[in-house]
């Protein structure tokens, strides 16, 4: 059985690009455009990953996302990348690093993302079924 992969992100083109690129290393791959739907396929679909964008509906949703996830007792152990370009869109000065309550991700990545790293990310950091 393939390791389902869940990408919560607005960018359709993004996602569209990314799902492909997964479905061709055979993942199972499930979509959502927003937090509120992408909270509710993590808790019916329970995924092995979930790729998370920050800057959907507002500018901070996705950490409102990763947070909100992480509460859910059934995905505590649901690994969570976070895939985005918010440091350069915001101007901030610093990395943003992993942290058990604040930002309860794996790992960060930056966007524009090339498909290599996004790849190793996920075979890094999924939950083996």
């Amino acid at each position: 059985m393939a390791n389902k992969v869940l990408i919560i992100d607005d960018d359709i083109d993004l996602v569209e690009s990314i799902a492909n690129l997964l479905e061709a290393k055979n993942y199972s791959v499930s979509i959502a455009y927003n937090g509120k739907d992408g909270v509710e396929k993590a808790r019916s679909e329970k995924p092995d990953l979930i790729l998370l964008d920050v800057m959907m509906t507002t500018r901070d949703e996705g950490f409102n996302v990763a947070r909100n996830l992480s509460q859910i007792e059934d995905l505590k152990g649901t690994p969570v990348v976070m895939v985005s370009g918010v440091r350069k869109e915001m101007n901030l000065p610093f990395q943003l690093e992993p942290d058990e309550s604040w930002l309860p991700i794996k790992e960060f990545l930056e966007k524009p993302i090339k498909p290599e790293t996004l790849l190793n990310a996920v075979q890094k950091h999924i939950r083996k079924g």
